[in-house]
């Protein structure tokens, strides 16, 4: 039984560890727990493009009078990353990680191999079935990539998605007026929200010695309101600290698209956002244009749709300015009977 943790670029050698306590016994007794680092990942030939943290910082809101910085920022990691890790780079896709998976197989003597892989682990599962069909047992995908939108669609799916999510938040705050105080109506909690990021973006909201700007509140709610209850916390305590009460962030996710700490010691600091941009740009590089005017027309026209996140998901990255993809990307349409498995808010 083969894991992929997600990604691109999330370490998978220590996973038997962890699914061992996660497993029913059944499982454990049935199957041998195989974890790799996939190709370019921590301990598997890790890639770097040497970045500072402040470079690695990749979701970025669109601004009109930083968006020359931001093209510039991104052609520049894409410079970095062909410095620093040569012709390996090209050929750190999922395709090849694919391969990889059943060059293990074959090692280990095994004619089938089942797989269970959670979020890009999905698209890498989708792959393999695609890549060897004959090869796969059973598999199950864990809150699934749409392949046909990998990779720069399903960057834009993450705010598209979050609208409804965001919506629904607003309805469950508003029914727990009593208790939160964000509100009695969705629309009176739309407005709590809004407000905390226009009153942020005029002056940063302080909470244990981090100032929050408005874009920081957006692309934090992004991902707090997979779940209702985070989404409330995350915004009680802003109003907290905007109204000069005493607040707390230990609860608060990490804004979007920040620095990852690398598998170990012995792997380059930067390898997860390095083996994060190899596979994204690679896998699909006829996705990303090459105009860095279209990421501005975009960024301008998703935050229109999508207030929430459209700006940081569609503006300009890297990929627009990386190297073409070796090979075309995955089509994935086969008979493999596999598992998906999906939260309707994530």
């Amino acid at each position: 039984l083969f894991f992929n943790p997600g990604g691109p670029g999330g370490p998978g050698l220590d996973m038997p560890l962890y699914m061992k306590d996660t497993l029913p016994k059944a499982a454990r007794q049935k199957y041998d727990l195989i974890g790799f680092d996939p190709r370019g990942v921590g301990r598997s030939s890790p890639v770097t493009c040497d970045l500072e943290p402040e470079e690695e910082n990749w979701l970025r809101p669109y601004k009109k009078a930083t968006f020359d910085k931001d093209v510039a920022w991104a052609r520049d990691v894409a410079r970095k990353c062909r410095a620093a890790s040569g012709d390996t780079l090209r050929h750190i896709t999922t395709r090849n990680t694919a391969r990889d998976m059943d060059l293990l197989r074959a090692v280990l003597g095994e004619k089938k191999i089942s797989y269970l892989g959670y979020s890009y682990g999905t698209y890498l599962g989708s792959v393999y079935t695609q890549l060897f069909p004959a090869r796969a047992d059973r598999v199950v995908l864990d809150s699934a990539v749409d392949p046909a939108r990998a990779w720069r669609g399903m960057i834009q799916w993450w705010a598209e998605g979050a609208e409804p999510a965001f919506d629904r938040w607003t309805e469950w705050a508003a029914a727990r007026s009593a208790q939160y105080g964000l509100g009695d109506t969705p629309k009176k909690v739309d407005r709590t929200f809004w407000n905390l990021v226009r009153q942020a973006d005029e002056k940063p909201i302080e909470i244990d010695g981090q100032a929050y700007t408005g874009d920081d509140v957006r692309s934090m709610m992004r991902g707090a309101v997979f779940s209702v209850k985070s989404g409330t916390e995350l915004v009680v305590e802003l109003k907290k600290a905007a109204a000069g009460e005493p607040a707390s962030a230990k609860k608060f996710p990490a804004p979007a698209g920040t620095a990852r700490l690398a598998a170990g010691s012995d792997v380059p600091p930067d390898n997860g956002t390095a083996s994060f941009w190899a596979v994204v740009c690679n896998d699909n590089s006829a996705a990303w244009s090459r105009d860095p005017e279209s990421y501005r027309r975009d960024a301008i026209a998703d935050k229109g749709r999508y207030p929430l996140f459209g700006d940081f998901a569609s503006s300009v990255k890297p990929c627009a300015f990386w190297d073409r993809s070796a090979e075309p990307a995955t089509v994935v349409n086969n008979k493999v009977r596999s598992l998906v498995v999906q939260n309707e808010w994530d």
